[in-house]
């Protein structure tokens, strides 16, 4: 793992591992990101998987919806620890600026992130 926070990419099936491999490609920051798949786990397992990436420093998980498992086992987590912070709606955009700004303190690199992910969608 490289130096600065950790982030986490907790989501259903694979799509934690392609928004990791693809942030990974294009911003060149290899071991910034972890992802986490809830596949074939229970609450026990996805719990045990989101506490397990985040380890014993500051992070900032990212989970992509408000709501299931992935986003419960996250703000359980959060809830226990201040250092931790949870970003719904994880896109490529909001993780590539992450990668970036890992110096940051958590919250604010979680508000930094979910803005920069909230700017980066549109109707066209």
């Amino acid at each position: 793992m490289s130096d600065g926070m950790r982030g986490v990419v907790v989501a259903h099936g694979g799509l934690a591992a392609a928004l990791v491999e693809a942030a990974e490609r294009i911003g060149g920051a290899a071991g910034a990101l972890v992802a986490v798949s809830n596949t074939e786990c229970g609450r026990d397992e996805i719990e045990r998987r989101v506490t397990e990436a985040v380890g014993d420093g500051p992070a900032v998980v990212f989970v992509d919806m408000p709501c299931g498992s992935c986003f419960f086992a996250a703000m359980r987590l959060s809830r226990a620890r201040s250092d931790v912070q949870v970003v719904t709606g994880v896109n490529l955009p909001m993780l590539l600026d992450f990668v970036h700004h890992r110096t940051l303190p958590p919250a604010d690199g979680a508000d930094r992130a979910a803005g920069k992910g909230h700017d980066a969608i549109r109707h066209a």
